[in-house]
C-alpha cells in the first residue's frame, strides 16, 4: 500500500498477551509478569471441540483472569451458537467479545446484545472465509480480528497471504468504520509484527512470541515493542 505513514500514524498499537500460551499452573504469576512488561490487554481463546478441534477455557477462567488483572480481557469465541453464552462471559468480566460469521446464524443480533450490554463488539472470520461476509456487520463492530493462523491451537505459524488480507480489512475499515480497531491473532513474532503493523493493524495477539522458555516476558515483550518502532519509524 502507498500510504504507508498514514495508516501507521491512524492509532498506537497494542500488544496483547494470549493466556492460551501462559504456564496455566502459574498462572497468577504470569499475568502479573505480563502487567509488568507492559502489556496492553490479554486476550483468551475460547474454544468448544466442535467449531474447532480443541477444548479450553470457559467463563470460569475469564472469571479468573478478571480477578487477577483491570486490564482489558479480549476474549475470542471460537464456539458453535455463541449467542447461547453471551451473557454469561460479559457477567465474568470480558472487555471484549469476538464472534466468528461462521458460528451463528444470528450475527447481527449478537452484536447488538453486546452494545446494549456495554461490552466491546467483535468480529472475526477463519482465514479461508471472505471479508465480504462481514460488510454488512462492520459498522456496529467495535473490533475486527484477523486470523493469521487456522484457530484451534496455539503455536501455529503465521500464514504469508495473511499480509493482504490485512491490508484488505484496513481499507474495508476506512471505508465504513473508522473508529473500528483492527487486530491479528495466530504465528505473531518480533520477526513479522513489524510488516503486520504496516498492513494496518493496531491490535497484536501474541502466545508464545510472549510466554516462553527462551526469554522473560519481559525481554520478549520488549523485543515486540523495539519492532513495532522500527516499523513506525
Amino acid at each position: 500500500m502507498g500510504s504507508g505513514e498514514r495508516i501507521l500514524l491512524a492509532k498506537p498499537a497494542q500488544l496483547g498477551a494470549s493466556i492460551l500460551s501462559a504456564d496455566l499452573l502459574n498462572l497468577g504469576e504470569e499475568i502479573k509478569r505480563g502487567e509488568a512488561a507492559g502489556v496492553d490487554f490479554f486476550h483468551l481463546d475460547i474454544m468448544d471441540g466442535m467449531f474447532v478441534p480443541n477444548i479450553t477455557f470457559g467463563p470460569l477462567m475469564v472469571e479468573t483472569v478478571r480477578r487477577a488483572t483491570d486490564l482489558p480481557l479480549d476474549v475470542h469465541l471460537m464456539i458453535e451458537a455463541p449467542e447461547r453464552y453471551l451473557d454469561a462471559f460479559i457477567d465474568a468480566g470480558a472487555t471484549t467479545l469476538t464472534l466468528h460469521t461462521e458460528t451463528t446464524g444470528h450475527l447481527h443480533g449478537a452484536l447488538q446484545l453486546l452494545k446494549r450490554r456495554g461490552v466491546r463488539a467483535g468480529l472475526t472470520v477463519n482465514p479461508a472465509t471472505p471479508l465480504v461476509m462481514l460488510e454488512d456487520v462492520l459498522p456496529i463492530a467495535d473490533q475486527l480480528l484477523i486470523m493469521s493462523v487456522n484457530p484451534g491451537f496455539g503455536g501455529q505459524t503465521f500464514i504469508p497471504g495473511s499480509f493482504e488480507k490485512i491490508e484488505r480489512a484496513y481499507m474495508m475499515i476506512e471505508r465504513l468504520n473508522p473508529k473500528c480497531n483492527l487486530e491479528v491473532d495466530g504465528g505473531i513474532k518480533a520477526s513479522n509484527i513489524g510488516r503486520v503493523r504496516a498492513a494496518g493493524a493496531d491490535m497484536f495477539v501474541v502466545g508464545s512470541g510472549i510466554f516462553n522458555s527462551n526469554a522473560s516476558v519481559d525481554d520478549s515483550v520488549v523485543l515486540l515493542r523495539d519492532a513495532l518502532a522500527i516499523a513506525e519509524s
